[in-house]
């Protein structure tokens, strides 16, 4: 379907094809009409999936031709930081050529963002992209103009509940006013989002986009390894290698620390990125990855969703991510935008059952590569299944 099939308001349809935008996805196909006729709407899609602008397109063009006024219309909440940048990001190619204004509100910033924050606040920005501690701390001092507020829109509400901001989300929602649009996406539908959904949702529509396998264009490995290994590996997989881009996930801020270091002794032109950083620390790395400036970037899962950075040759899993969903996220960062790429995954002994269930979402086997005499042998693949009692602890206990 074409974007022209919505009679989106001139301006925006001149950002939408300046911004290269064509054709929908299925997920925009679905979620722009249900939107443009008020409804409130939850959603099951993932990152890549278009979903940022299944909801910002009929937003901004629901705020366009309405009467205009100084008051915040539309609320994104979203979990972290370098998701709220890049929606703002998105959000500014979309409207560049309509009066929309728009802040990304968000923490581990200065004293002067703040500052500025409070001020495009209390003028009432057209759209605010925030996270969730943050705009508490800017309604608790009551210089938010949110009487006004249209839109309330939950991005990635499933992480969110994850990370534990429940309550803060209730808590935001407390200062808004009952008569508005809520917009819910989440990757997955369990229990809990559907709870919330029942809260904060009036008579929703509902689409659910299927969670999709990973693209055939993938090439999929992995190495059986003991831990002391991984560097190492890491080490004579990229040797030689002319890529452009290279991105390691690592699942503790210790090991992307290490990681990051091991390899910079090497001569590559390699950057972390992890909590430990300051936003705009963290800005700064991911703007060279983006530029080629540095083509390994090595991080938390902080960027294994909700970033948008295509051409990455390599993506390896320094550890087995959490789930299956986790796996396919982060791997899903290469082979993008019909391009082909490479997923590599390190399991140990302890990850072989966590890795086994990845598999079975799959619906078939990751090909186990053999390590490279240099490395050594590593353990043997013998994953036992865990049973339901175990998942569910383990998964709990994270």
């Amino acid at each position: 379907m074409n974007f022209d099939t919505f009679n989106f308001e001139s301006g925006l349809l001149e950002g939408i094809k300046a911004n290269a935008y064509t054709s929908t996805t299925p997920i925009q196909e679905q979620a722009i009409p249900v939107i443009l006729e008020g409804k409130d709407l939850i959603a099951s899609a993932q990152t890549g999936t278009g979903k940022t602008a299944a909801f910002l397109l009929p937003v901004i063009h629901k705020i366009i031709t309405s009467p205009q006024s100084n008051n915040v219309k539309a609320l994104v909440i979203v979990p972290t930081r370098e998701l709220a940048s890049q929606i703002d990001q998105q959000l500014e190619g979309f409207s560049y050529f309509t009066s929309i204004s728009s802040i990304a509100v968000y923490g581990g910033t200065d004293a002067a963002s703040f500052v500025r924050e409070q001020q495009a606040l209390t003028e009432g920005a057209d759209i605010v992209i925030c996270t969730p501690g943050r705009m508490i701390a800017h309604l608790n001092q009551n210089h938010v103009k949110i009487d006004g507020l249209r839109f309330l829109i939950l991005d990635e509400a499933d992480r969110m509940l994850d990370m534990g901001f429940y309550d803060d989300i209730m808590k935001i929602i407390s200062f808004l006013p009952e008569q508005r649009q809520t917009l819910m996406f989440a990757a997955t539908m369990p229990p809990k989002i559907r709870q919330l959904a029942r809260k904060v949702l009036k008579n929703p529509s509902e689409i659910n986009i299927a969670v999709s396998k990973p693209a055939e264009k993938i090439q999929q490995i992995a190495y059986v390894v003991y831990d002391r290994q991984k560097i190492a590996l890491v080490k004579t997989i990229l040797h030689g290698k002319k890529l452009r881009s290279v991105l390691v996930f690592c699942s503790t801020k210790i090991s992307t620390k290490a990681l990051g270091t091991a390899l910079k002794h090497t001569g590559l032109a390699v950057e972390s990125i992890h909590s430990d950083l300051e936003q705009n620390e963290r800005e700064k790395v991911l703007s060279k990855f983006k530029n080629r400036q540095i083509n390994v970037l090595v991080s938390t899962d902080i960027l294994s969703r909700g970033i948008d950075i295509e051409d990455i040759d390599l993506v390896i899993n320094y550890d087995v991510p959490n789930d299956g969903e986790d796996y396919i996220h982060r791997i899903g960062r290469t082979a993008r935008a019909e391009s082909e790429g490479i997923a590599i995954t390190f399991i140990n002994e302890k990850e072989q059952s966590r890795f086994l269930e990845i598999e079975e979402l799959l619906g078939k086997p990751v090909n186990k590569a053999t390590l490279p005499l240099e490395i050594g042998q590593g353990p043997a693949y013998n994953p036992k299944k865990l049973s339901g009692s175990k998942r569910n602890y383990r998964r709990e206990k994270r």
